[in-house]
C-alpha cells in the first residue's frame, strides 16, 4: 500500500517554520538594537547644566567645557564628532580649543542662553546623521598678523576691532622714519558692520594708503594712540611718570573663531625692573570686550602694574569707580561719540585717577593695580554711537555695569 504525500501539508509546515525563525530573528535583532541604544545613550551623550545666578538674562554667552569632563565620549570618538544641542533639540555652533598648542584639545565651546535666575540643560553627544546637519556660524571672531601694514597684529568680532604694533614698526620710528609706529598702546577700529573688515581694509589700504582712516559705510579708524596707552595698554607708575614697554616682539595664534579668538603677544624687558610681559588676549563672538590675561615677569619686584585709557585732548568725560572696578571714558570723535572702558576685579585696584599732562598723549585714566601671582586679568571694551550698539552715554555705562556683573558672577556649569 502506497501513501501519497500531502504536498499542501509539507508546504504549510515549511512556511510555519520559516515564520517562526523569522519571528525569533526579529525578537533577537530588536533586543540587540534596544540594548545597543540603551548603552549608547550612556556612552555618547552628556548633559550640561548651566545656572545663571544673576537677575539678568545671559544671551549667547560663550561657555567652555573642559574636555577632560567628556572622556567617556572622547575616548571613543574624535573631538570633531562632538555635537551640542539645546533643550529644544536645536544644534549649536561649536569650537574646539587647544589652549597650549600641544596638539591635545582642551575645551569645547558653544553659546548658551540662560534666563535670569534659572538654569538650562544642554547635551553634548555624537550622532553620525546629525553630524551632517552641523550649523555654521553666520559671523565670526578673527585675528592675524598683518605684514602688509609693516607688522600690525589685528583682531575683531562682529562688534569691535583692535590693533597692536610690532617690532618692525618700532624700528622704523627709531630710525627716524615717519612711516613707523612706536607704541605698546592698544588701538581701536570702529565698525558699523558685523562681518569681518580686517582683511578688506588692509588690502585696500595697500592700494590706497590711509584707506581705513575714512568711513565709507563700514566704519573706520579715527582713534589716535601715539605714545599713550590707547585703551588698555600697560605700564608702571613711578615718581609721577608712567614707564612703558615698546612694541610687541613675538606673537602666537591659539584660535581664530568662530566663537572665540585667542592669541599671545610677547614684550621685551622694559624699565629698571626688567619687566617682561606675555599678553594672552581673547575676544568672544557678540562681546564688546576683549579679555587680557597678562603674565608679568621681572628681575626686580615691581611697585605696581598700571593700566591706562588715553584722554586724547581731554574733551571727553571720565567716570572712575574703583569699588566696582569700572573705568570709563566718553569722548567726541569727529561727528560722533565713542565710549571706552576697562573692567577689572576691584580687589586688585590700589588706586585710580584722572592724570592730566601737558605732554601730548600723556593725559590718561590710570588704574594702579597689584598683580596676583604675577598675573593680571582685565577687560577692555568700547562702543561707537554710529555702530547702533548704543544710543547714549547711559547705554555705555549700562554695558560696563553688565560686563562687571558677568565677570564677577560666571555661569555655573555642572556636567
Amino acid at each position: 500500500m502506497f501513501i501519497t504525500p500531502n504536498n499542501n501539508n509539507n508546504i504549510n509546515n515549511k512556511t510555519l517554520r520559516m515564520k517562526l525563525n523569522l519571528k525569533n530573528m526579529i525578537y533577537v535583532f530588536g533586543a540587540i538594537v534596544l540594548l545597543s541604544g540603551f548603552g549608547s545613550q550612556k556612552i555618547v551623550s552628556k548633559e550640561i547644566v548651566i545656572k545663571n545666578t544673576l537677575n539678568i538674562d545671559r544671551i549667547d554667552e560663550v561657555v567652555a567645557i573642559n574636555l577632560n569632563e567628556l572622556k567617556s565620549i572622547t575616548e571613543k570618538y574624535a573631538y570633531g564628532d562632538l555635537l551640542v544641542k539645546d533643550q529644544k533639540g536645536n544644534l549649536l555652533v561649536t569650537q574646539i580649543i587647544d589652549n597650549n598648542l600641544d596638539g591635545n584639545p582642551d575645551e569645547l565651546l558653544f553659546q548658551a542662553n540662560v534666563p535670569a535666575l534659572s538654569q538650562v540643560t544642554y547635551t553634548v553627544f555624537v550622532d553620525e546623521k546629525a553630524n551632517n546637519q552641523r550649523p555654521v556660524s553666520k559671523y565670526t571672531t578673527y585675528a592675524r598678523f598683518v605684514p602688509e601694514r609693516i607688522d600690525d597684529f589685528a583682531w575683531e568680532n562682529d562688534q569691535v576691532a583692535f590693533r597692536a604694533y610690532g617690532p618692525k614698526a618700532q624700528k622704523l620710528t627709531e630710525e627716524g622714519r615717519s612711516d613707523g609706529t612706536l607704541s605698546s598702546g592698544i588701538d581701536l577700529w570702529l565698525k558699523k558692520v558685523k562681518y569681518p573688515v580686517i582683511d578688506s581694509w588692509y588690502s585696500k589700504n595697500v592700494v590706497s594708503p590711509g584707506y581705513y582712516h575714512i568711513d565709507r559705510g563700514e566704519g573706520y579708524d579715527p582713534y589716535h594712540v601715539g605714545i599713550s596707552r590707547g585703551s588698555g595698554g600697560t605700564g608702571i607708575w613711578l615718581n609721577d611718570t608712567l614707564q612703558t614697554s615698546k612694541n610687541f616682539v613675538k606673537y602666537r595664534i591659539i584660535a581664530t573663531g568662530p566663537l572665540r579668538t585667542i592669541f599671545e603677544l610677547d614684550y621685551d624687558a622694559w624699565s629698571k625692573f626688567g619687566v617682561k610681559e606675555t599678553k594672552r588676549i581673547s575676544l568672544d563672538l557678540g562681546s564688546n570686550f576683549t579679555k587680557f590675561e597678562n603674565v608679568i615677569n621681572a628681575t626686580n619686584k615691581i611697585p605696581n602694574y598700571t593700566l591706562g585709557i588715553t584722554l586724547h585732548e581731554e574733551k571727553g568725560t571720565v567716570s572712575i569707580n574703583a569699588k566696582k572696578g569700572i573705568f570709563r571714558h566718553w569722548e567726541p570723535i569727529d561727528d560722533s561719540f565713542v565710549g571706552e572702558g576697562i573692567v577689572i576685579d576691584p580687589n586688585v585696584v590700589k588706586s585710580a585717577f584722572n592724570h592730566h599732562s601737558g605732554t601730548p598723549d600723556q593725559s590718561q585714566i590710570l588704574i594702579v593695580t597689584e598683580p596676583v601671582d604675577s598675573k593680571m586679568i582685565y577687560y577692555v571694551g568700547f562702543a561707537w554711537l554710529k555702530s547702533g550698539q548704543i544710543n547714549s552715554l547711559e547705554d555705555w555705562d549700562a554695558m560696563l555695569e553688565k560686563q562687571s556683573k558677568l565677570i564677577q558672577n560666571p555661569l555655573i556649569i555642572k556636567i
